[in-house]
């Protein structure tokens, strides 16, 4: 893979349509450094053999299960399969791993690199939509495990199948993740405000296809009008344009199903009482590039009584609404009533308001946890446990 990154991010933005920078800056770098962890991480594996009485020994071994079925999304094609296929293969499985439709060529560029490495049937890549090809596999009783990767409603699914045999299931999901921005973020013209600000325009990153994507933003309102007026400026400066150009920051959407979700769920904001700051409208770039699945990042004012379905769409990027809020205690509520949130953030210059915000979403059933050291400007997260699982 090394050897051969640059075809590897050209064949994954050809495939995806996400800039070329990333894919040879984080996506391969990211799936390399995936494989040499586990191939270090498996020397550490090893049974041990205690002598627990005169009469009595313990010993311990690790053991494949056997054949497991991994089911990859389209927004990170060769990365998110490289996170399922090294630590099967470091533990001894073979695996049967289906691609997402929209985006199959780059791995199977990458099965065509790596394999004459492995054994004949070790690693199967098996094609199709989710009815002939996902189904089936996750409902096999010939496989002892499945993990999938993709939206909420597909993973439900996915467990109802494999619950059929009894197997254990890893689901990771997508979200409708909330940052909370507090008014102190702008107290000062510093480093402090501009990572605010880019973290606003996180949720643009890989064209928004991102099961983490900061997609619902709740702004302090005296703090609203400024931080809209500054976080539009910053969104205008992302440039769009074609993915394999390597100043390109935004590429073109994976496919034509998902470009039509975000206009039409832009649409939907409005209508409920949404208005657009800056972007949201498909854009046409001209030349070889005509017709192809670009959207301007969007960006849009929400009243704070906004309906439901804008707050608790997983469509990424869809919409990205940004609500005013008054007090920790306005913001507090909000986040876990998004229902599907995998990342819920609080920006703020003092340190106990955020870990008063997490505390709350943290006793609902999400693990709060704070990235960055409490220092004079600080970091907080909380996500959900349930959104990653494993069921037995």
């Amino acid at each position: 893979m090394e050897a051969n990154l640059e075809a590897l991010a050209l064949a994954e933005s050809w495939d995806n349509g996400k800039p070329i920078r990333e894919t040879l800056n984080a996506d391969i770098p990211l799936a390399i450094d995936h494989f040499r962890y586990f191939a270090g991480a498996i020397r550490a594996q090893e049974g041990s053999l205690s002598q627990i009485d005169s009469d009595t020994v313990a010993y311990h071994f690790h053991e494949p299960l056997g054949v497991v079925g991994q089911i990859i999304p389209w927004n990170f094609p060769l990365l998110m399969a490289t996170w399922k296929l090294a630590p099967a293969l470091a533990a001894g499985n073979a695996v049967v791993l289906k691609p997402a439709e929209q985006t199959p060529a780059s791995i199977l560029y990458l099965m065509s690199l790596i394999g004459d490495l492995l054994p004949a049937g070790v690693v199967n890549v098996v094609n199709g939509f989710g009815v002939e090809a996902g189904k089936p596999l996750a409902s096999s009783n010939r496989i002892a495990k499945i993990a999938f990767t993709g939206e909420t409603t597909t993973g439900r699914l996915i467990m109802q199948y494999a619950s059929q045999n009894l197997i254990p299931v890893t689901l990771e999901l997508g979200g409708k993740s909330a940052n909370i921005f507090f008014s102190d973020v702008l107290a000062a013209h510093d480093d402090y405000q501009d990572k605010a600000l880019e973290g606003f325009t996180m949720f643009a990153l890989n064209q928004g296809e991102v099961c983490t994507c900061p997609s619902h933003g709740l702004i302090q309102a005296d703090i609203y009008d400024r931080f809209l007026e500054l976080a539009a400026i910053r969104t205008k400066a992302v440039r769009q344009g074609d993915p394999l150009d390597t100043e390109t920051m935004i590429g073109a959407q994976a496919s034509n199903d998902q470009l039509q979700k975000i206009l039409s769920y832009i649409e939907i904001g409005k209508e409920e009482g949404a208005r657009v700051v800056t972007g949201g409208e498909r854009c046409e770039l001209g030349g070889d590039l005509n017709g192809g699945y670009y959207v301007q990042p969007p960006s849009s004012r929400a009243p704070t009584t906004c309906a439901s379905s804008r707050r608790r769409s997983s469509a990424r990027w869809s919409r990205s609404p940004r609500s005013p809020i008054t007090t920790t205690r306005s913001a507090s509520p909000t986040t876990p009533s998004t229902g599907w949130a995998r990342v819920c953030g609080a920006v703020t210059a003092t340190p106990p308001i955020g870990p008063g915000v997490t505390s709350r979403p943290a006793a609902s059933g999400r693990t709060a946890t704070t990235p960055i050291p409490p220092t004079r400007r600080s970091a907080a997260t909380s996500s959900p446990a349930s959104d990653a699982r494993t069921t037995r």
